[in-house]
């Protein structure tokens, strides 16, 4: 399943465009592991702050009905999915509707804070039955990461102005606050900006290269502090609306925006930034990744990247893992671990650590401000064409990614490379 730049899914049976969404697993395997797989949600509901509430009004779990209660609809469809799929089962029963919560980040934060040690060992023992194979998708070739790319950030610029700020920005701010408001969003955003461009040593004169450009923001206000700025992109959507605001901002004679993959820059550059780029790069070409920021930096230069990272266990583990935020939302991707990181760093670069700053509780607050204006915004959302399983789907994306970062499961680091002798 593929989504189109229109915002319609779309697939190679017209008149079902959401096929995993809306066929229930059948068959005795299905049936036995969707046994397993009640096991595994009654026993969190008991071990967990969680209610789960099944059609005829019973409950299993917490007493107090103000923690997140998990609303099941169709129970045995949930859990044929959960027991065939797994975590991506759980997602797509949710596209489906077949279940819903009250409080959906809070319900996946419960989750996401021990989920490994609540899925029963024969669960486990049977998920090798049940794995799904890595698609194609998962290989980012240079091709191949153009059509991964386009897949999410060619949806719709439209579609992103919906929930994101006047930055449009889609990475982490960096607030003031801890308890941020709408209205804080967009000050958090150029917080973070000015910091990584600080990091960088971006001022006037400085030649900065950007892997990744988004929609300009770190193009327009380093260009505001006097720099030459280089970025490219995989995404058209991007690269046209981008242009749009360098220009719109004056800065056009300062500011190039290449349709270009990271592997095809040549130069020196005293700056190379990139933001949230290295969870889209794909395991296999981590190590070219850095081999290009080691190439493209000056002896004296700096580079900064901002990085999803998580535990390495879980990374070693998620390698191998099709997950549903690699089949929906993300294809290719895979966050990083810290380690995996240095270790690359290390090995197969110039390029050392010489400053880390995590923004953990700063992204949590981000995308639950994204979310909450998702779902305000949802008829403008509907309007541009995207129909009610894609809005579950982003409204699953966005409290998932939330539940990440508030249960520490995923972290976010501002991250500060110099080449080998470049001093501090």
């Amino acid at each position: 399943m593929t989504i189109n730049t229109t915002g319609n899914p779309t697939s190679t049976t017209d008149s079902d465009p959401w096929p995993s969404v809306t066929r229930v697993p059948r068959g005795p395997f299905s049936a036995a592991a969707g046994e397993l797989a009640h096991t595994f949600l009654r026993r969190a509901a008991a071990r967990l702050p969680i209610r789960l509430q099944y059609p005829d009004g019973s409950v299993i779990g917490a007493a107090d009905p103000t923690l997140p209660t998990m609303v099941v609809h169709r129970p045995d469809a949930l859990a044929r999915r959960v027991g065939r799929y797994g975590l991506i089962g759980f997602g797509e029963s949710y596209m489906a509707g077949e279940w819903h919560s009250n409080d959906l980040a809070g319900l996946l934060t419960a989750f996401a804070t021990s989920v490994a040690d609540l899925i029963p060992s024969a669960l486990q023992r049977l998920r090798p039955l049940a794995v799904v194979h890595h698609p194609r998708s998962m290989h980012n070739s240079p091709t191949q990461a153009r059509t991964n790319v386009a897949e999410h950030y060619d949806l719709s610029n439209d579609l992103f102005a919906q929930f994101l700020d006047e930055t449009m920005t889609y990475s982490s701010a960096l607030f003031d606050t801890s308890q941020p408001t709408w209205a804080d969003l967009a000050d958090g955003q150029r917080r973070k900006v000015d910091r990584l461009l600080d990091s960088a040593r971006v001022g006037p004169g400085s030649r900065v290269l950007e892997i990744g450009t988004g929609w300009g923001e770190l193009c327009i206000r380093a260009a505001q502090r006097g720099a030459e700025v280089h970025s490219i992109t995989l995404s058209a959507e991007q690269q046209r609306l981008a242009q749009r605001r360098v220009a719109d901002a004056g800065l056009s004679d300062r500011v190039r925006i290449e349709l270009k993959d990271y592997r095809e820059v040549d130069g020196l550059y005293d700056a190379v930034v990139s933001v949230e780029m290295i969870e889209a790069v794909g395991y296999p070409f981590w190590p070219t990744y850095f081999q290009a920021l080691d190439r493209l930096v000056s002896p004296g230069g700096r580079v900064v990247i901002q990085a999803i990272t998580m535990p390495h266990d879980r990374m070693l583990a998620s390698r191998n893992t099709y997950t549903w935020i690699q089949k929906y939302i993300f294809p290719g991707g895979l966050i990083p671990s810290v380690e995996a990181l240095v270790g690359v760093t290390e090995r197969q670069t110039r390029l050392r650590t010489v400053g880390m700053l995590s923004l953990r509780p700063h992204y949590a607050e981000t995308l639950r401000l994204w979310r909450e204006r998702f779902i305000e915004h949802r008829e403008a959302v509907s309007a541009l064409g995207f129909d009610e399983t894609f809005h579950r789907m982003w409204e699953l994306y966005l409290a998932y990614s939330e539940a990440g970062f508030r249960s520490g499961y995923l972290d976010v680091y501002q991250w500060t490379f110099a080449p080998t002798g470049a001093g501090t």
